[in-house]
């Protein structure tokens, strides 16, 4: 009887999928080296990061890392999702003087979330703001459910959209650092999560509020008639906190490299390049002194085994905001082209901004009084529709993953980007010619695939902006509907204008 050998087996390290250059230190960091003193030695050691990146490859860690930050833009879109469709029935409930102010007081709170929490990044490490977001909705979105009143519910809305803000700024620049240079296209493929976060909400919200709200005839809507809409959100809030249990859990993340470099802890970033080396089951092709030999002409002060020669928690900080600088600015309108590209840019990101959210957050409240006037009111049908729309978003972000690195006027991301709004436009002022129910849903799928192939391909250009909001008016439903088709035509239009293609090149 042959004996079975129970020694372990050697663990097998492939090679490098891509040869490792080490970066050679260019000019511009001596430039700057001379205005801000270290930070020469840190952008220097922020390439030769990359570089190792790029021998690395994409494997396993990155797709775990895909997913884990998938699960922050799937959190936005379903408290987007939720908080419109509960709306109605809060409605019935708290018979607010005006109902619109919850969405206000959510997308207040994702301003200043995306303001404090993008900030903090720099401040106490990318890891620990990455995984606050998650928390913070999960527990206000949980309690948010047993808010007494409306003002209540519209101050939890508040702190659910707190830890929603930090979501697109910290998760995509996060998963960004961790990426190689030639598969920096899947930060548009995260817009996929946003479409599945809108049918996971609208699948909630139709089992529940289609089956336990008051209904539309009855004169007094209390409590005990009308948990559908507490049921909802008790479940998103619960979902969200699953997600924060795998995120740090299950899936557990690294802090970033270039945050511990910032923080002068060199050995600390190149461990974490050696475990998603060997996560990947590849040589780690960095080491501590090829690291300090590239900055070792610069003066290099930061270098150490502890933070003693790290940036100040102040200085750290004071970098954050460095982009409101208007020296920093400047350079954005050195020349005729760039004045052009970032006026538009800047136009588009509030137009984009505006239109979205009023469009979405209202169109629940449009469907409630044009179905009331044409008697097609069924609540279970309506549920129904919004997660057919939803489901028609999805291919919209598969589209736009493949369409980010085509080149061209046409077919580059200027011209997909453009064609998309555009016709997210057009059929925004279709929609309100529409007279029952089923024309409503054929025009609102076209918007949803449209609206997320667009939205997508421009977070994929621009992935450290978030794009600021405004709402609009009670009295008349249909205007912010009017408003947003305006604002997505013009946008499509203005898009053709842009003087730079970015398809081909990859982010820093």
């Amino acid at each position: 009887m042959s004996r079975v050998s129970t020694r372990p087996r050697p663990t097998v390290i492939a090679p490098l999928p891509h040869a490792f250059k080490q970066p050679v230190v260019a000019a511009v960091h001596i430039h700057e080296s001379e205005k801000y003193g270290l930070d020469a030695a840190y952008e220097a050691k922020c390439h030769m990061v990359n570089e190792a990146l790029n021998a690395i490859g994409m494997g396993r860690y990155q797709w775990e890392m895909f997913m884990v930050a998938g699960f922050g833009w799937l959190a936005d879109n379903l408290w987007l999702q939720a908080i419109a469709l509960v709306l109605p029935s809060i409605e019935a409930e708290f018979n607010p003087e005006h109902s619109a102010m919850a969405t206000l007081a959510l997308y207040v709170g994702l301003i200043l979330g995306a303001t404090f929490l993008g900030a903090s990044a720099d401040v106490v490490g990318r890891k620990m703001a990455f995984n606050l977001t998650l928390l913070i909705a999960g527990v206000f979105g949980t309690a948010v459910g047993s808010a007494p009143n409306f003002v209540g519910f519209a101050a939890m809305a508040a702190c659910i959209g707190l830890g929603l803000g930090g979501n697109l700024p910290v998760d995509g620049a996060l998963f960004l650092e961790f990426l190689p240079a030639n598969r920096q296209n899947l930060l548009t493929l995260l817009s996929l999560f946003w479409s599945v976060g809108q049918v996971i909400g609208s699948l909630i919200a139709w089992v529940f509020l289609a089956n336990y709200s008051c209904s539309d005839d009855a004169e007094v809507c209390s409590r005990d008639d009308n948990w559908g809409w507490r049921y909802t959100l008790f479940t998103c809030g619960g979902l969200t906190l699953a997600m924060f249990v795998v995120r740090v859990f299950v899936f557990p993340i690294e802090e970033s490299p270039k945050f511990y470099l910032s923080k002068g802890r060199d050995v600390a970033a190149i461990e974490v390049l050696q475990r998603i080396s060997k996560r990947n089951g590849v040589e780690c092709p960095i080491t501590l002194e090829m690291l300090r030999q590239t900055t070792k002409d610069l003066g290099d002060t930061t270098s150490s085994d502890t933070e003693a020669g790290a940036f100040s928690r102040l200085e750290l900080f004071r970098r954050s905001f460095k982009e409101m600088d208007l020296e920093h600015v400047k350079p954005l309108f050195a020349t005729k082209s760039l004045a052009i590209n970032t006026s538009i840019l800047m136009c588009l990101w509030s137009f984009i901004g505006l239109g979205y959210p009023l469009f979405n957050s209202f169109l629940p409240l449009y469907l409630r009084d044009q179905n009331a006037s044409t008697g097609d009111n069924s609540i279970d049908v309506a549920y129904r529709n919004y997660t057919i729309q939803a489901v028609c978003g999805i291919p919209g972000s598969i589209v736009a993953a493949l369409l980010v690195e085509l080149r061209g006027r046409w077919l580059g991301r200027r011209g997909a980007m453009a064609i998309s709004t555009i016709f997210t436009g057009v059929f925004l002022f279709l929609f309100t010619t529409a007279r029952s129910a089923d024309a409503q849903l054929g025009f609102n799928c076209v918007v949803a695939f449209a609206q997320n192939m667009s939205y997508g391909i421009h977070t994929r250009g621009f992935p450290w902006t978030t794009p600021r909001y405004r709402y609009g008016g009670e009295n008349s439903p249909s205007v912010p509907v009017f408003v947003s088709g305006a604002l997505f035509l013009g946008s499509g239009i203005m898009m053709f204008f842009l003087p730079i293609e970015t398809s081909g090149r990859s982010a820093m």
